[in-house]
């Protein structure tokens, strides 16, 4: 018996596709792929992929997001947001990790890396080397 979600049967993939308008708010559970254009807010519990020739006018709010595309409006990704070569955006971006690749365009103000307490604690006391780099497995000595 499979339950859903499970490694073999992996979350679906909402998509919007090339030529589709959609206007209003969406909500997903799963992941999200914008190929066309929304105008409105996405509401993504999964990652929100924005493709090359997608456009989004309006806010994106999901876990994570990989955009290709061009935004118009506020970013919030509680994981990693990562910004591809051709995409375009315009707007607050609040993020815990952010990627930029290079020809990427950004235009507003930006919010990320919100520490940990430990880690944060360690910075205040001046002995943030002793601790491993965050999200990154300590070093293994020869």
């Amino acid at each position: 018996m499979i339950t859903k979600n499970s490694p073999a049967d992996p979350a679906q993939i909402n998509m919007i596709a090339e030529g589709t308008e959609v206007e209003g708010t969406l909500r997903a559970k799963d992941d999200i792929r914008v190929s066309g254009r929304v105008k409105g807010a996405l509401h993504v519990d999964g990652k929100a992929i924005i493709a090359q020739d997608g456009v989004v006018e309006g806010d994106i709010h999901a876990n994570d997001a990989d955009i290709s595309g061009k935004v118009s409006g506020e970013i919030v990704v509680k994981g990693r947001l990562v910004l591809k070569a051709t995409a375009r955006v315009e707007g607050s971006i609040s993020t815990s990790r952010l990627i930029m690749e290079e020809g990427a365009v950004f235009e507003g103000k930006c919010e990320m890396g919100k520490l940990d307490k430990s880690r944060a604690q360690a910075l205040d006391e001046g002995s943030a080397s002793k601790l491993p780099a965050p999200n990154r497995p300590p070093s293994i000595a020869n």
